[in-house]
């Protein structure tokens, strides 16, 4: 099978990136730009409202552009100790997003973009669900008794998702047992597990984010897969948790 993506694929994902690049209504955050980067940091007005997460994602947002900064100018050095090395800024942008308000948590999911010189951007993924009850911030796994309990509960199904995604994006099936790493089915838990809702009372739904190169090569760009808590999905909930969870 041909390893090459449509170009309309291509510049269909390029559409979304760049329509998705503006702030979102409401957000907070910084925006920066020096002649060595260019940084930016949001997350949604719903943070806004809980002070500890809002000073958590603060203080993450002074990290990680004290080290982005740092990085830029050492590269902003090195090309200029070489001489006709053209140094292009840097760029990150991350933003939070909400994936469920519920009444006794909310979850958030995180995109984020860097650019650092080389041939294209690279992507990823986080997520965390904040406990409005405790006031404690828990990864989502965290709510399961473990991932690869969660992996058991949803992994066929999330195959089985990703393959009918890639499939549709090559224009070709997908052959698991090709030997090639991008037909593999990967380990869902592995990926941004983002916990949502549709009826903002329980998490009903498991999103998975997968990263361009994690499911298939950078052109194809990243996936998404959203799953229905099952009966199985409740098994591997902690019996702490498994109020807050529904089909």
């Amino acid at each position: 099978m041909s390893r090459r993506t449509p170009r309309r694929v291509f510049l269909a994902g390029l559409a979304l990136l760049l329509a998705a690049a503006g702030p979102a209504p409401g957000s907070s955050g910084v925006e920066v730009r020096t002649a060595d980067y260019v940084f930016t940091y949001r997350w949604p007005a719903a943070v806004e409202a809980v002070p500890a997460l809002r000073a958590r994602l603060a203080k993450d947002q002074d990290a990680v552009r004290r080290a982005f900064a740092e990085a830029a100018g050492q590269a902003r050095q090195e090309a200029a100790a070489e001489p006709g090395r053209p140094f292009l800024p840097h760029e990150l942008s991350v933003e939070w997003k909400v994936a469920a308000a519920l009444p006794a948590w909310l979850s958030l999911s995180q995109s984020l973009s860097v650019f650092e010189g080389g041939a294209h951007p690279n992507t990823g993924f986080d997520s965390l669900v904040w406990d409005r009850r405790t006031g404690v911030e828990r990864p989502p796994l965290d709510l399961f008794t473990s991932p690869e309990a969660l992996d058991a509960a949803i992994r066929a199904p999330f195959c089985d998702a990703l393959d009918r995604e890639r499939a549709a994006r090559r224009g070709a099936p997908v052959d698991r047992a090709s030997g090639d790493e991008f037909d593999a089915c990967i380990r869902p838990s592995g990926q941004a597990v983002v916990l949502g809702s549709t009826d903002r009372k329980r998490f009903n739904r498991i999103g998975i984010l997968v990263a361009p190169y994690a499911a298939g090569p950078y052109v194809e760009g990243a996936y998404e897969v959203t799953l229905p808590v099952t009966a199985a999905v409740l098994e591997a909930v902690k019996p702490e948790f498994r109020a807050a969870f529904g089909p």
